[in-house]
């Protein structure tokens, strides 16, 4: 079992959203129960678009990071390269 996902998620306004948890599923219900972050309460609903098991939370946080520099064509990139985990 992985220890820390990164994810990322498309909002309402086609927007994407990076962020890491050590569970996704609970994250995801709070994101759209929108008390996970002003910008996803804001742009209400959020899609699962990307999960990546992470061996670690340093690990997922770097790649949090990593992604967060993409530009939104990386993004969408990385989202068509592979399909999602389901966590």
């Amino acid at each position: 079992m992985a220890e820390a996902w990164v994810y990322m998620l498309r909002c309402r306004d086609g927007s994407l959203y990076t962020g890491w948890s050590t569970d996704v599923q609970r994250r995801l219900a709070s994101h759209r129960a929108g008390t996970a972050s002003r910008y996803t309460a804001s742009r209400l609903p959020v899609e699962l678009v990307l999960a990546r098991s992470m061996a670690d939370r340093r690990a997922a946080m770097r790649e949090e990071a990593r992604i967060k520099r993409l530009d939104r064509a990386a993004k969408l990139l990385l989202i068509g390269e592979g399909a999602a985990i389901t966590p």
